[in-house]
Protein backbone atom coordinates (compact mmCIF):
# COMPACT_ATOMS: atom_id res chain seq x y z
CA UNK A 1 0.00 0.00 0.00
CA UNK A 2 1.74 3.53 -1.28
CA UNK A 3 2.76 5.86 1.44
CA UNK A 4 -0.19 8.87 1.23
CA UNK A 5 2.42 11.49 0.91
CA UNK A 6 1.54 15.17 -0.41
CA UNK A 7 0.83 15.81 -4.36
CA UNK A 8 4.31 16.71 -5.74
CA UNK A 9 2.10 19.75 -7.36
CA UNK A 10 1.42 21.54 -4.68
CA UNK A 11 4.57 20.36 -2.08
CA UNK A 12 5.94 23.84 -2.60
CA UNK A 13 2.59 25.94 -1.57
CA UNK A 14 1.73 23.10 1.35
CA UNK A 15 5.56 23.49 2.52
CA UNK A 16 5.58 27.28 2.46
CA UNK A 17 2.22 27.56 4.52
CA UNK A 18 3.79 24.58 6.98
CA UNK A 19 7.35 26.72 7.53
CA UNK A 20 5.28 29.62 8.18
CA UNK A 21 2.49 28.57 10.88
CA UNK A 22 5.81 26.83 12.75
CA UNK A 23 7.50 28.95 14.96
CA UNK A 24 9.50 26.63 17.46
CA UNK A 25 10.66 28.98 19.84
CA UNK A 26 14.24 27.72 21.83
CA UNK A 27 13.43 25.97 24.68
CA UNK A 28 14.24 26.89 27.78
CA UNK A 29 12.31 26.67 31.51
CA UNK A 30 9.16 27.73 31.95
CA UNK A 31 6.15 27.44 34.57
CA UNK A 32 4.00 25.65 32.90
CA UNK A 33 3.47 23.42 29.25
CA UNK A 34 -0.25 23.96 27.93
CA UNK A 35 -0.79 21.19 24.91
CA UNK A 36 -3.80 21.61 23.37
CA UNK A 37 -6.35 18.78 22.27
CA UNK A 38 -7.15 17.71 18.75
CA UNK A 39 -6.79 14.14 17.14
CA UNK A 40 -3.23 14.39 17.20
CA UNK A 41 -1.58 12.05 19.61
CA UNK A 42 2.23 13.21 19.34
CA UNK A 43 1.32 16.38 21.28
CA UNK A 44 1.06 14.13 24.24
CA UNK A 45 3.95 12.02 23.41
CA UNK A 46 6.11 15.40 23.25
CA UNK A 47 5.16 16.83 26.46
CA UNK A 48 6.59 14.26 28.01
CA UNK A 49 9.47 13.98 26.22
CA UNK A 50 10.25 17.91 27.25
CA UNK A 51 9.08 16.98 30.97
CA UNK A 52 12.03 14.71 30.63
CA UNK A 53 14.33 17.36 30.42
CA UNK A 54 12.62 19.38 33.37
CA UNK A 55 11.71 21.93 30.94
CA UNK A 56 8.68 22.51 32.90
CA UNK A 57 7.23 21.10 36.39
CA UNK A 58 3.84 21.20 34.97
CA UNK A 59 1.59 20.38 31.93
CA UNK A 60 -1.63 21.25 31.62
CA UNK A 61 -3.95 19.27 29.13
CA UNK A 62 -6.56 21.22 27.44
CA UNK A 63 -9.82 19.85 25.15
CA UNK A 64 -13.26 18.14 25.26
CA UNK A 65 -13.90 16.90 21.91
CA UNK A 66 -14.61 17.77 18.25
CA UNK A 67 -16.15 15.76 15.42
CA UNK A 68 -12.84 14.96 14.12
CA UNK A 69 -11.90 13.54 17.43
CA UNK A 70 -15.08 11.81 19.46
CA UNK A 71 -13.88 8.44 17.66
CA UNK A 72 -10.23 8.32 18.28
CA UNK A 73 -10.69 9.86 22.09
CA UNK A 74 -14.11 8.82 23.13
CA UNK A 75 -13.77 10.32 26.78
CA UNK A 76 -12.17 13.56 25.73
CA UNK A 77 -8.91 14.83 23.96
CA UNK A 78 -7.44 16.27 27.73
CA UNK A 79 -8.10 13.00 29.04
CA UNK A 80 -6.66 10.47 26.95
CA UNK A 81 -3.91 12.92 26.35
CA UNK A 82 -3.10 12.77 30.11
CA UNK A 83 -3.30 8.54 30.00
CA UNK A 84 -0.67 8.87 27.13
CA UNK A 85 1.78 11.10 28.72
CA UNK A 86 1.37 9.18 31.86
CA UNK A 87 2.57 5.75 29.96
CA UNK A 88 5.09 7.85 28.36
CA UNK A 89 6.81 8.76 32.17
CA UNK A 90 4.90 12.22 33.13
CA UNK A 91 3.74 11.34 37.12
CA UNK A 92 -0.12 11.93 37.24
CA UNK A 93 1.25 14.83 40.22
CA UNK A 94 2.51 17.06 37.26
CA UNK A 95 -0.58 16.83 35.01
CA UNK A 96 -3.23 19.03 34.97
CA UNK A 97 -6.48 18.22 32.99
CA UNK A 98 -9.01 20.93 31.46
CA UNK A 99 -11.69 18.95 30.15
CA UNK A 100 -14.47 21.60 28.91
CA UNK A 101 -12.60 23.38 26.31
CA UNK A 102 -14.13 22.76 22.48
CA UNK A 103 -12.07 25.72 20.57
CA UNK A 104 -8.39 27.42 21.12
CA UNK A 105 -9.81 30.49 22.77
CA UNK A 106 -11.08 28.25 25.39
CA UNK A 107 -8.22 25.74 25.82
CA UNK A 108 -6.38 29.52 27.03
CA UNK A 109 -9.32 30.83 28.85
CA UNK A 110 -10.25 27.68 31.10
CA UNK A 111 -6.54 26.59 31.49
CA UNK A 112 -5.60 30.12 33.20
CA UNK A 113 -8.77 29.60 35.34
CA UNK A 114 -7.64 26.52 36.30
CA UNK A 115 -4.25 27.18 37.06
CA UNK A 116 -5.18 30.37 38.61
CA UNK A 117 -7.84 28.34 41.24
CA UNK A 118 -5.08 26.09 42.26
CA UNK A 119 -2.99 29.02 43.12
CA UNK A 120 0.19 28.21 40.17
CA UNK A 121 1.83 31.61 39.46
CA UNK A 122 2.45 31.79 35.46
CA UNK A 123 4.94 33.95 34.18
CA UNK A 124 5.82 32.41 31.55
CA UNK A 125 4.19 29.00 29.60
CA UNK A 126 4.94 26.71 26.77
CA UNK A 127 2.45 26.03 24.05
CA UNK A 128 2.59 22.51 22.77
CA UNK A 129 0.18 21.84 19.72
CA UNK A 130 -0.16 20.49 16.65
CA UNK A 131 3.03 21.49 14.04
CA UNK A 132 0.96 24.21 12.18
CA UNK A 133 -1.38 25.31 14.91
CA UNK A 134 1.51 26.86 16.62
CA UNK A 135 1.15 30.57 15.22
CA UNK A 136 -2.71 30.55 15.89
CA UNK A 137 -2.51 29.44 18.65
CA UNK A 138 -0.06 31.79 20.45
CA UNK A 139 -1.97 34.55 18.71
CA UNK A 140 -5.16 33.91 20.65
CA UNK A 141 -2.67 33.36 23.92
CA UNK A 142 -1.44 36.57 23.58
CA UNK A 143 -4.82 38.56 23.27
CA UNK A 144 -6.49 36.29 26.21
CA UNK A 145 -3.50 36.15 28.56
CA UNK A 146 -1.42 39.22 27.64
CA UNK A 147 0.86 39.05 30.78
CA UNK A 148 2.13 35.48 29.93
CA UNK A 149 5.38 34.92 27.81
CA UNK A 150 4.33 32.27 25.82
CA UNK A 151 7.01 29.91 23.41
CA UNK A 152 5.71 27.63 21.07
CA UNK A 153 7.05 23.93 20.04
CA UNK A 154 5.65 20.94 18.54
CA UNK A 155 6.74 17.55 17.75
CA UNK A 156 10.32 18.18 15.16
CA UNK A 157 8.91 16.43 12.03
CA UNK A 158 9.65 17.36 8.67
CA UNK A 159 6.35 17.65 6.70
CA UNK A 160 6.28 14.26 5.20
CA UNK A 161 7.06 12.52 8.26
CA UNK A 162 4.17 14.05 10.14
CA UNK A 163 1.85 13.59 6.91
CA UNK A 164 2.79 9.98 6.67
CA UNK A 165 1.96 9.86 11.01
CA UNK A 166 -1.57 10.99 10.46
CA UNK A 167 -2.56 9.18 7.04
CA UNK A 168 -4.17 11.47 5.28
CA UNK A 169 -2.39 14.12 3.15
CA UNK A 170 -5.74 16.47 2.47
CA UNK A 171 -6.84 16.51 5.96
CA UNK A 172 -3.13 18.60 6.76
CA UNK A 173 -3.50 20.70 4.00
CA UNK A 174 -6.98 21.30 4.92
CA UNK A 175 -6.04 22.42 8.39
CA UNK A 176 -3.06 23.97 7.02
CA UNK A 177 -5.51 26.49 5.22
CA UNK A 178 -7.73 26.71 7.34
CA UNK A 179 -5.54 27.94 10.18
CA UNK A 180 -3.77 30.72 7.46
CA UNK A 181 -7.91 32.20 6.81
CA UNK A 182 -8.20 31.70 10.65
CA UNK A 183 -5.40 34.31 11.31
CA UNK A 184 -6.93 37.35 9.79
CA UNK A 185 -10.45 36.57 10.28
CA UNK A 186 -10.06 36.05 14.20
CA UNK A 187 -7.97 39.03 14.71
CA UNK A 188 -9.95 41.15 13.04
CA UNK A 189 -12.90 39.94 15.32
CA UNK A 190 -11.17 40.49 18.31
CA UNK A 191 -10.01 36.94 19.19
CA UNK A 192 -6.13 36.91 18.68
CA UNK A 193 -3.78 39.77 17.94
CA UNK A 194 -2.65 40.44 14.48
CA UNK A 195 0.04 38.09 12.35
CA UNK A 196 1.77 39.37 9.61
CA UNK A 197 1.32 37.45 6.56
CA UNK A 198 3.83 37.46 3.97
CA UNK A 199 2.74 37.22 0.11
CA UNK A 200 3.88 34.09 -0.59
CA UNK A 201 1.96 32.67 2.15
CA UNK A 202 -1.06 34.33 0.79
CA UNK A 203 -0.44 33.29 -2.61
CA UNK A 204 0.20 29.67 -1.73
CA UNK A 205 -3.24 30.09 0.12
CA UNK A 206 -5.30 31.38 -2.34
CA UNK A 207 -3.57 28.63 -5.06
CA UNK A 208 -4.57 25.35 -2.31
CA UNK A 209 -8.07 26.87 -2.08
CA UNK A 210 -8.67 27.19 -5.52
CA UNK A 211 -7.40 23.58 -5.91
CA UNK A 212 -10.06 22.57 -3.29
CA UNK A 213 -8.58 22.42 -0.75
CA UNK A 214 -11.32 24.67 1.50
CA UNK A 215 -13.12 22.23 3.82
CA UNK A 216 -12.07 23.84 6.87
CA UNK A 217 -12.37 27.08 5.91
CA UNK A 218 -15.27 29.25 7.93
CA UNK A 219 -17.65 31.33 6.69
CA UNK A 220 -17.37 35.23 6.09
CA UNK A 221 -19.56 37.85 5.33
Amino acid sequence: MPTPSIPDELREDVETLWNFHRIDDPLRPVDVAIGLGSHDPSVAVYAAQLYAKDLFPLVAFTGANAPTTVERFPRGEAVHYREIAMHAGVPDSAILVEPKATNTAENFEFTRDLLHERGTQVASALILSRPYQQRRAYATAKKLWPEVEFLCSAIQQPLADYVESIGDPKRVIDMLVGDTQRLNVYADAGYAIAQQIPADVEAAYDRLVTAGYDSRLIPTS
